[in-house]
């Protein structure tokens, strides 16, 4: 049966703060949007702070009729709400998945596209390879990304250097503080994989202010391909995501949904891609 409301929440596991300075997320909303207004629906955006009283947000979207199901991107391994929703039948698609749920997703493969980014920096020569997280791990999608780094590592018979981890939080400001961090070692990283785009732009200009070249002193790879980073200086290398087709696939699974209509898998995978650009191109000499 249709819904009442004729509209779908779509719920941004961020703070206001970083959901707004978050590169990525117009994409996936521009795909929510024309996949909802092909069914006639309306998309209410709602970012939540994780330290916020998240489910008090996620139920007044359902019981108070503000909507008739979410879309929650960015879903967080501790989130009890989310599935008490999911067990009453709300419906709900995930952006991303929860491992051990039965939630309905869209997600790409996280694990292999962070194995991807790494692997890349070892083929060009790098060993001491850092890695700034999108996210707290406590989030699904930076937890598997940073195993997708360990996997390469691994596979190339490198030795992790937990020194060498450091902490990312959805924001620019974040990815400086961490490469500040990683820039007092010694010896320093020769390469950076930074989980996300949106925190590489901070990472990138801390590296400039302390007077580093990027690429030939210090490379960097990213994930995402948020707009903007083909116009950074110097372009960067990034594991490319399908955010339109994120936003599209979520809208178009809860709707179906909402309508009680059959979907053909519960379980989307969507595709990524390695773009090389100018970020990463030093091979070590020597």
């Amino acid at each position: 049966m249709r819904g009442q409301t004729q509209v779908i929440g779509f719920v941004e596991c961020q703070s206001p703060y970083q959901a707004f300075a978050d590169a990525f997320l117009p994409e996936v909303l521009r795909g929510l949007h024309e996949a909802a207004r092909q069914e006639n629906y309306h998309v209410l955006f709602e970012p939540i702070a994780p330290n916020g009283n998240s489910s008090d947000s996620y139920s007044k979207l359902i019981r108070e009729r503000h909507a008739d199901g979410i879309v929650l991107s960015g879903p967080r391994f501790d989130d009890e709400e989310l599935l008490r929703l999911h067990e009453e039948g709300v419906p709900v698609v995930l952006q991303g998945q929860l491992p051990g749920a039965d939630i309905p997703f869209v997600d790409v493969d996280n694990v292999g596209g962070a194995r991807l980014a790494t692997e890349h920096l070892i083929s060009v020569g790098h060993r001491r390879i850092a890695l700034i997280t999108n996210a707290p791990l406590i989030y699904t999608a930076a937890s598997e990304r940073h195993i997708g780094y360990l996997h390469a590592l691994s596979e190339a018979g490198l030795g992790v250097d937990e020194s060498l981890i450091k902490t990312g939080s959805f924001y620019p400001q974040s990815g400086a503080t961490a490469m500040e961090e990683l820039l007092a070692s010694d010896p320093r990283p020769t390469a950076v994989f930074v989980a996300g785009d949106t925190v590489a732009i901070g990472a990138m200009q801390a590296a400039k202010r302390a007077g580093l070249h990027i690429p030939n002193e210090l490379a960097v790879v990213g994930f995402d391909d948020a707009p903007i980073a083909e116009f950074l200086d110097p372009p960067l290398t990034t594991i490319r995501l399908p955010a339109y087709g994120l936003g599209w696939g979520a809208a178009e699974t809860l709707i179906r949904i909402v309508n009680d209509e059959q979907i053909q898998t519960s379980k989307i995978f969507l595709e990524t891609e390695l773009v090389i650009r100018e970020s990463c191109g030093a091979k070590l000499q020597g």
